[in-house]
């Protein structure tokens, strides 16, 4: 309980601060009282806003801990379960594939039917399917709970985006999407070292538990005190057929890059690339398409903010996880000891988001998010030269490092994507770049899979093959390397979106 009451102490710390100058009581967030009216115009109202703001951004917190505090714990489960290295990758992948494919049809449909519903009900899930994983038998078991968790995960992250957008003006719009992602990094922060200290203390299995009671409290408060609701384009249809189409022809592909360098992966790659070729072509011809395609050719900083974002995200999403698995098992560590390392990275994007996204309201993102991007690069380019022996003080800068570029590339990135399309596309806007970070994060999993399967094969990550990992690693920080320096000059292509 002492631990639930730190983390949302913590979540609450990070809206209350970040909301710097106003008076904290304003927010009330147990106790309402007038409750929120159904139809206040939310350009008048503050309060409310601000209420908004902190219920999506708790909501956030929450799903970014479990992410970075399963990192940490996958090599106890491992150990449990006697998975090999190519499964235990799974259990991160399998959380972003359904995620993945699920983005963007959910974003279309809340954008018709209503975000904050979406939006309650996919917490609703999350939390039910956390509990199911600390109570799975088997790796295979928790392998399918983590799939429907991501089913959760894609109705909260398509719609807390393009609620917050909602409910502010243009002008604090980089503020609020920054306050917001600061929320995600303190929950990656506290991840690692709280989730390291419950593993080593308690079990993996109490970090889901830990999770689910968190989640049980912040989704009470969401489902009494959110009544405000969002649509976009309530008069349109939603195009089902297109919907299925492009879950299919995306999970093919996703499916196929991680199984390569067989041939049922190019295979299944090759069938999803001419699948998502077809799904693109049909789109383009219908009136109420489940994906815009003229967004992308409509705005030049809508396209390559979100190419930038798909690129940023697979080079650098499998960092916690590979690094996780050499703390533990190349350095020997425990759990709580490797978190507290890995929460370097997180804690300086926390730090930093809030500042990038304020500059961002000021400055072009595109030249914001490309230092971020340079920086991350350096960062991805010492971590080639990592070895058995090297001293942990240099891991930690070099993680400083990767922390503080993300920070300066992901809050203007996402103003930028936000700002360069209409309001009543806000949904769309908002599932389609998280689509582009859960793909990146898919391919970025896919990557190190591929990897391990080459290098390692199926055998267990063990002190026994430890030459063979450090393989991998170098050659997965390799391509994330010269894929980030790519990320560089689609991030530099981008257009302006503030007027001279």
């Amino acid at each position: 309980m002492l631990i639930v009451n730190c983390l949302n102490a913590l979540a609450h710390l990070c809206v209350l601060c970040a909301l710097s100058g106003e008076n904290p009581l304003l927010l009330n967030p147990f106790n309402l009282n007038p409750p929120i009216p159904i139809f206040i115009p939310l350009e008048t109202n503050g309060k409310i806003r601000k209420y908004i703001l902190f219920l999506t951004t708790l909501a956030s917190f929450v799903m970014a801990f479990m992410g970075s505090a399963i990192n940490i714990a996958l090599p106890p489960i491992g150990r449990e379960f006697n998975s090999s290295a190519v499964l235990l990758s799974w259990m991160a992948t399998a959380y972003l594939l359904t995620t993945a494919v699920l983005l963007i049809p959910v974003g279309k449909a809340s954008d018709i039917f209503g975000r904050a519903k979406f939006f309650k009900t996919g917490f609703t899930i999350f939390t039910v399917f956390s509990l199911l994983c600390g109570l799975a038998v088997s790796d295979v078991m928790l392998l399918i709970f983590r799939l429907f968790q991501g089913v959760g995960s894609a109705m909260v992250f398509t719609t807390s985006t393009a609620i917050i957008v909602s409910a502010y003006p243009a002008s604090e719009r980089g503020r609020v999407i920054g306050i917001n992602t600061t929320s995600v990094y303190v929950g990656l922060s506290t991840g690692p070292f709280i989730g390291g200290l419950i593993s080593n203390h308690f079990g993996w299995r109490y970090i889901f538990f830990t999770i689910f009671a968190l989640c049980f409290i912040t989704a009470v408060m969401i489902w009494l005190n959110l009544k405000q609701e969002w649509t976009g384009n309530e008069k349109e249809k939603l195009d089902v057929p297109g919907s299925v189409f492009y879950m299919i022809s995306l999970t093919l592909l996703m499916l196929g890059f991680t199984f390569l360098p067989g041939i049922p992966g190019i295979t299944l790659l090759a069938t999803g690339l001419a699948a998502f070729y077809v799904f693109i072509k049909l789109e383009s011809k219908k009136e109420f398409p489940v994906f815009n395609v003229n967004l992308f050719r409509a705005s030049r900083t809508f396209l390559f903010s979100n190419l930038a974002a798909l690129i940023n995200y697979s080079a650098t999403f499998a960092i916690g996880f590979l690094m996780s698995l050499y703390l533990q098992t190349v350095r020997g560590m425990s759990p709580q000891d490797a978190g507290f390392i890995l929460i370097t990275q997180p804690l300086l994007m926390a730090l930093f988001s809030p500042f990038a996204g304020r500059i961002s309201d000021r400055i072009e993102p595109r030249k914001v998010s490309s230092i971020g991007m340079a920086i991350l690069t350096a960062g991805l380019v010492l971590f080639i030269f990592l070895g058995e022996d090297t001293g942990l003080p240099l891991i930690v800068i070099n993680l400083a490092v990767i922390g503080f570029g993300f920070a300066m590339f992901s809050s203007p990135n996402a103003n930028a994507i936000m700002s360069s399309v209409e309001k009543s596309y806000y949904g769309v806007a908002a599932s389609t770049m998280s689509s582009m970070r859960m793909v990146g994060q898919m391919f970025s999993m896919g990557i190190v899979i591929v990897i391990f399967t080459l290098i390692i094969g199926k055998a267990e990550i063990s002190r026994d093959n430890i030459p063979l990992f450090i393989q991998s690693l170098r050659a997965a920080f390799i391509l994330f390397s010269a894929l980030c320096f790519l990320g560089i000059f689609a991030s530099l292509s981008r257009g302006k979106i503030h007027r001279d």
